[in-house]
Formats: structure tokens, sequence, C-alpha cells
């Protein structure tokens, strides 16, 4: 088990229809100033990190969306603790813009800002947007190129990188970001080619939710051929968190929005996703394993089972910290009110059972 405490991210809902495909109803906006009140009782309740989402298209519920990028900076404008994680996607990005923005946003926030490199996984948005659509490996190729990139403008004067995808002559970028030696760099994915790119070039690692026996096998995985490739990675882990006072309760609220889920919509994103999940070699992409009522929420956030009471989301949290899992990315039904009882209920248990866990250990 790390010595570190486990952090905390939840996920920014600046798309419209919240973190599930459902008709259930949710005290949850899209609009900035739910978005800037959530990060301020983020904050506040004890999260480090918010991600914000980028999409391009409608689709599947989520009808509205704002920039990440943009969104990102007014929620860091709104905060004075809070990392905001912005997502960004290879192919509408270039690493220079990239590279340029976050380093801007980087000084105007005191070093807050990271980056999600986002592979994609929706081919009919790629061709929405008239950008060219890679097959599965190429998407995760292009998007270490995209990494290596912006880890030289970020460190380097007179960069030069020629690859496939990206290519620099003698680039220097000024002002470098004020975060050494860059901004934090996550990504996600659950297949052979992210995992192997985590392994290379990412300081983070997300995978969607799963069993603690599940997310255990991709932690030893990645942590095995990380240490090989002589680079070390952390690991998140996507979460739908329903707290409640006791557990019937939260069983209800997860089986009222499974009951409600917009079938129409989960069933087209399912069809999208599990192509995406099937299109690596080895058909074990995320997605590629999930059910109808997994699909309920987008990345499988009911398989890691943080539904109960607070002291037993506490102790599953503290378990998949055993097994290497260093942040837990939430979603909430509620997601202002929700966050607030998580900071008040669930994560002083968390740090509770961390702190008698280190003393075991230590007495032992």
């Amino acid at each position: 088990m790390s010595q570190h405490a486990i952090k905390f991210a939840y996920w920014v809902p600046n798309v419209s229809g919240g973190l599930v495909v459902s008709n259930i109803e949710q005290r949850t906006s899209w609009d900035v100033d739910y978005n800037r009140k959530l990060a301020q009782t983020a904050e506040k309740a004890g999260f480090e990190y918010a991600l914000s989402q980028i999409r391009f298209t409608a689709g599947y519920g989520a009808e509205f969306q704002h920039e990440s990028v943009a969104i990102s900076h007014a929620l860091l404008a709104a905060t004075e603790k809070l990392k905001v994680i912005a997502a960004i996607l290879p192919g509408p990005w270039n690493p220079a813009l990239a590279a340029k923005q976050l380093s801007t946003i980087d000084h105007l926030t005191n070093g807050r800002i990271a980056i999600n490199v986002v592979s994609g996984w929706f081919k009919g948005e790629f061709h929405a947007i008239g950008e060219p659509w890679l097959e599965h490996d190429e998407r995760y190729r292009r998007s270490e190129e995209f990494i290596r990139a912006l880890k030289g403008i970020w460190t380097q004067d007179n960069f030069t990188f020629n690859g496939d995808f990206y290519r620099f002559r003698d680039y220097t970028l000024k002002p470098k970001p004020l975060q050494q030696p860059h901004p934090e760099i996550f990504q996600g994915g659950s297949s052979r080619a992210a995992r192997d790119m985590a392994a290379r070039v990412s300081d983070w690692y997300f995978t969607n939710g799963n069993t603690v026996e599940g997310i255990k096998a991709q932690v030893d995985d990645i942590r095995a051929k990380a240490a090989a490739n002589g680079h070390s990675v952390k690991i998140g882990v996507n979460a739908f968190i329903i707290a409640r006072d006791t557990e019937e309760e939260a069983k209800a609220v997860l089986q009222e929005i499974i009951d409600k889920a917009n079938s129409e919509a989960v069933n087209a994103f399912g069809a999208e996703v599990k192509n995406a999940g099937a299109a690596s070699p080895e058909g074990e992409g995320n997605w590629a394993k999930s059910t109808f009522e997994d699909l309920v929420q987008y990345n499988d956030g009911f398989k890691t089972n943080l539904i109960g009471t607070p002291k037993q989301i506490a102790e599953r949290i503290v378990a998949l910290k055993a097994v290497g899992v260093d942040l837990i990315l939430s979603g909430f039904l509620h997601f202002q009110e929700e966050v607030e009882y998580f900071g008040k209920y669930v994560l002083p248990l968390v740090r509770e059972l961390e702190a008698s866990k280190a003393v075991e250990k230590a007495v032992a």
C-alpha cells in the first residue's frame, strides 16, 4: 500500500446529462455558474483534482458541451488550490497549441493546470469535424508522440522532433510552465496499447471502473512494464459514487438510475464504445465486456462498487489503495450536494483508515 494519502478527483459536468445515461432526476447542470460553485465545494471538501470532458458532437443524452480548456480556466479562476485536468484530443489539437495554452494557464493559476490526453473512441465525432480517423493502436501511437512533443516543448529550448505525426524544428516556447519538470500528464484506456503507452510516457493512467481484482491485474501489469522502462506511473480509477446513510438507500438509487436508463441512448453509446473496445488487437479495450447496466454510466463507474454507506465506501477505497490505486475519479448523481456529503462523511473515514493501516504496518 502506498504511504501517500489516496487522492480524489471529480468529473466536471461541463457536458449536459450528468454522468449517467438515464432519465432520472439530476440536480446537476452543465452551466458555468453551477460548475464554478461545484469547484469551490469540491476544493473545500478535500478534492485535489477536477477533470473536464472533451466532446465535439451532441448525442447519448449529452446535447450541450462547454469546451474543456476554456471551462478548466474558468474553474481555476474560481478556486485557490484545486488542480484542473483539461481533456485534449490529438487531431483537433496540435502539441504546439496545447503546450502554449497550458503554459499560459499554468502562469495565470500558479501551477494548477494538468492535461488528459484522450486518444479518441468515437469515429462519428472525428468524421463530423473533418478529422482523419486512425485505427486503434495508431491512435495511441499518435498520442504517445503528442506527449513526447509536449514534454520536449515544455522542458527544452530549440526543440527538434521528427515523428510520424508531429514535427518540430528548433522550436523554443517561452515562458515555459511554472510546474517542474512540466504539468502532470494523464491518459486513459484499458487496452494493451493504452497500458504500454502509459508505462512509457504518462505520469498518470486512468482506467475504467472495475473490481478490486481486475484493477490489481492492470496496476501490476502497468507498474512492471513501467519499471522495465525506467519509468513510474500513478493510477486513477473511475467510480460512480452513491453514498447514503443506509446501504438500502444507496442501492435503491442505483436501481432507479438503471430502471430509468435512456435505453435508446445507452444502446447507441454501447454500439460505438464496444466497437472501440473490440478494435484493439486483443479485444480488451475499454467497454469490451461492459453490460447494458454498466454502460448507463459512461466509464463503467458502477463496477467499482463505491455504493453504500460512508463506512462501506471508505473501506472499499482503502482496499483499492492497497492494490496500488493512487486516485479515485468520482462521478455523482447530484454533484454539488453529494460532493459536499462525501467530503463531510466519507473522506474523513478514509483518512482514519489510512492512518490505522499505517500504524498496523509500523507495528508489524
